[in-house]
């Protein structure tokens, strides 16, 4: 049984209105307010920021297309993106499936939505990183979930048998993705309840 991860919100905390708020506290008096500033920036991963994710645009020039489309200064749309990296920080105990499925000889690999600054940072930041055999970066691949073809691509790369994949991912849309894809996948809630399914899948 082959496990795929993907990072942030499974792996790695990332919680957006938290970012937000300690980055733009002047812009985020409430919740409400962290929340439309997410939309704002973000827009869903799609837009400006799906194009950072898909390897397409750099940080100076998003920080530039964000800032115009959303009348932000420059300089604070900046600090979001360079903020980001100290907000993915590792969850404990996804941490720990990770390392009780290495120990009982699963294949892991990783498929993240990640652009190029953020993924070299990880790559450089946590040895736990290499328990994977193999991982795919959107920006590297210039696709991004949920699209078919990256998982297809990733089936071809590791050399996967969908029936026999299970892909942990917190999005409901990828996790849909996946399994039209003909992939085994669950949704990421919290670690206890990720390896309470992972066990009933028989992975662990």
């Amino acid at each position: 049984m082959n496990v795929v991860f993907d990072f942030a919100g499974v792996l790695f905390h990332w919680q957006p209105p938290e970012l937000l708020s300690r980055l733009l506290p002047h812009r985020t008096p409430d919740e409400a307010a962290a929340l439309r500033l997410v939309d704002d920036i973000f827009q869903g991963y799609t837009g400006d920021w799906g194009d950072f994710d898909r390897g397409t645009v750099e940080p100076g020039p998003l920080a530039e297309r964000i800032a115009r489309r959303t009348g932000l200064p420059v300089d604070e749309v900046r600090r979001v993106i360079d903020g980001v990296p100290d907000e993915l920080t590792p969850i404990a105990g996804t941490v720990a499936l990770l390392r009780e499925l290495h120990a009982a000889g699963r294949p892991l690999y990783f498929l993240s939505n990640m652009p190029e600054p953020y993924a070299q940072h990880l790559e450089a930041t946590h040895d736990f990183l290499g328990l994977f055999r193999d991982g795919v970066f959107s920006a590297r691949a210039r696709l991004c979930k949920p699209e078919p073809e990256i998982f297809a691509h990733c089936e071809r790369r590791f050399g996967l048998d969908p029936a026999h994949t299970i892909f942990i991912d917190d999005v409901a849309h990828n996790v849909a993705a996946a399994r039209a894809a003909g992939w085994r996948a669950l949704q990421f809630i919290d670690p206890g309840q990720c390896g309470a399914a992972l066990r009933a899948e028989g992975a662990l």
